[in-house]
């Protein structure tokens, strides 16, 4: 006893005919479907236009990714490495960054002005 009995044969052929039919009735014709036509939004307008296939911005906004691109990994990082190995592997000075003024004592006289430094007045009175 293996297989349909006669009547779920012929049920289960009608329900492959019908969904056959089905499908086929799913095909659209060049003038389906017709819906109505959307209208979008002055940003998603813009971006339609904008990746347009060879657009002239489009070719812009590429080049000007190129060439940033490039100015980064060709021309800002390998100038960032030799002023980095400049500055702190050649240069004489450590780092070459700090530079201090020189001592200020009392009695100097500063060069600019003129002036001479007077000297600290005593405050040992009255201490302990």
């Amino acid at each position: 006893m293996g297989g349909f009995s006669a009547d779920e044969r012929l049920r289960l052929q009608q329900l492959r005919v019908l969904r056959r039919r089905w499908l086929r009735d799913q095909e659209l014709s060049e003038r389906e479907p017709v819906l109505p036509r959307r209208q979008p939004g002055p940003v998603a307008a813009f971006w339609e236009r904008f990746l347009q296939p060879g657009g002239l911005w489009r070719q812009r906004v590429f080049r000007a990714y190129q060439t940033g691109g490039f100015l980064v990994a060709q021309v800002l990082i390998p100038a960032w490495l030799v002023h980095y190995y400049v500055k702190y592997h050649v240069m004489r000075a450590p780092y070459g960054i700090v530079s201090s003024n020189p001592a200020i004592f009392p009695g100097d006289r500063i060069l600019e002005t003129g002036e001479v430094i007077p000297p600290l007045k005593d405050e040992s009175a009255g201490h302990h």
